[in-house]
């Protein structure tokens, strides 16, 4: 079965860049999103995110006509033979995930798919909680359109993207995970991949929809985990003088078992997908009857590493209430605009709470920061800028461009040299003789 128009529904951090990766690979592809304003936006050729490459290949494909935008269900179902659902299921207030933009979708797909003659495929690539293709998506599919499922598609198919290499997880991803009903389905979507990937397949799990499910929530579950194991250790090696974490992180992460991946103590993890995702699997276990201890343990201790920066912070320079303090980095890893839970945005909070002058630099979220900030800090056009007249520098997010940050500029532009690396990306040994700490390094001078 040869499905080579393609319709993505909802162009944000994951539509946009699979649209754009299909499109790059002679796909003819039409998105859609109920944002009018995103939709302009993205036709002129401008990505409304931050994301490594992605604006070279949109004005790539929009220039060659293998990505087309839409604001209407019934041309884009119409005009194409498999469709990906790659809506948002943000979070309610008390941490379940809100479906309604997946079950909008669906009804959506449905009513077009009433006239439709020929067979297609729907492919859900939300993370969605486990029974959601199976008890929603299928459901509502099938109530809009009277059909079944021998006469269309739906498989559940998780992304794996970093955010910051979008593009390069989509053309090399790890592993490919079908979550099928039926084996036509399974079949018909495993050779779309045929045809994306060529002779470079990766391996590829077919199994039920809701394996595939828990599967992206156990994923990230376990990488939160990891990374909370290491910030625990990281609290425990600030307390040891001389024990230093990047050195055990080292040591374990050379074990096979356990690999070095994820194993760098910091702030914690933030973004759109370890928050939300680790108290979705939460919440999903609660309303099942099953608790996941391990996975209150990962949130405790993400949620603590914030008050063990503050109080390095507040031992370094004898407390911050009126200090004027620099933060360097902003979004919430680098390579990306997103200040989503983002670990440094929570950490400045938690500085203007305790009476702190803060004034922050980004290379790239200046502007998504000020939305959240808004005028409760000042913000600096570049490193120089930010250091100027501190008292304490904090290294917030490990860029590049903050990588090369040395003594002498301290010295010079800093009222009082000091600082906090947060992200241990600094050699002790180039900072000594002015103030200096780290996550996880225990120093008997601090």
């Amino acid at each position: 079965m040869h499905l080579e128009r393609v319709a993505v529904v909802g162009l944000g951090y994951v539509g946009l860049s699979l649209s754009c990766a299909l499109a790059s690979k002679g796909f003819k592809v039409i998105g859609l999103d109920k944002d009018y304003e995103k939709v302009r936006m993205i036709e002129k050729g401008l990505t409304p995110i931050y994301e490594e490459g992605l604006d070279k290949v949109l004005g790539e494909v929009l220039d060659n006509g293998n990505l087309k935008l839409t604001q209407s269900y019934e041309e884009m179902i119409n005009w194409t033979d498999i469709c990906f659902i790659c809506v948002g299921t943000p979070s309610r207030p008390d941490g379940s995930i809100d479906l309604s933009y997946v079950e909008d979708a669906s009804r959506m797909i449905g009513k077009c798919l009433r006239n439709k003659k020929k067979y297609y495929l729907v492919v859900v690539r939300s993370t969605i909680p486990p029974g959601t293709t199976v008890n929603v998506v299928k459901k509502v599919i099938e109530e809009e359109s009277g059909k079944r499922l021998t006469d269309y598609g739906l498989c559940f198919n998780p992304e794996f993207l970093r955010e910051g290499k979008a593009l390069q997880d989509i053309f090399n991803p790890d592993r490919i995970v079908i979550g099928c009903l039926d084996e036509t389905s399974g079949e018909a979507l495993l050779d779309f991949y045929k045809s994306f990937h060529g002779d470079n397949v990766p391996p590829v799990l077919v199994t039920t929809p809701t394996n595939a499910e828990l599967i992206k929530y156990a994923n990230n579950a376990f990488l939160a985990m990891k990374i909370s194991f290491i910030n625990m250790i990281s609290q425990l090696c600030q307390n040891l003088p001389g024990a230093d974490v990047k050195v055990v992180a080292e040591g374990i992460g050379m074990d096979k078992r356990i690999g070095r991946e994820f194993l760098d103590a910091g702030l914690g993890w933030g973004g759109s997908c370890f928050p939300k995702d680790t108290i979705g699997l939460l919440k999903f276990g609660e309303s099942i009857g099953v608790r996941l201890p391990i996975l209150e343990a990962t949130i405790e201790v993400n949620d603590s590493q914030i008050s063990n920066a503050i109080a390095l912070a507040e031992k370094l320079v004898g407390g911050v209430y009126g200090k004027n303090i620099a933060v360097l980095g902003l979004a919430f890893k680098p390579g990306t605009d997103d200040v989503r839970e983002s670990r440094s945005i929570r950490l400045i909070e938690k500085l203007l709470e305790r009476g702190a002058r803060v004034r922050v630099h980004d290379p790239k979220a200046l502007e998504k920061s000020r939305e959240v900030l808004k005028n409760k800090v000042s913000y600096a056009s570049c490193i120089e800028e930010c250091l100027q007249n501190a008292d304490l520098c904090i290294l917030a997010t490990e860029w590049s461009e903050y990588k090369g940050l040395k003594r002498e500029m301290l010295e010079k532009l800093m009222k009082h040299p000091a600082l906090l690396d947060c992200r241990r990306i600094y050699d002790p040994r180039e900072f000594k003789g002015i103030k200096f700490a780290a996550i996880g390094l225990g120093e008997p001078s601090i």
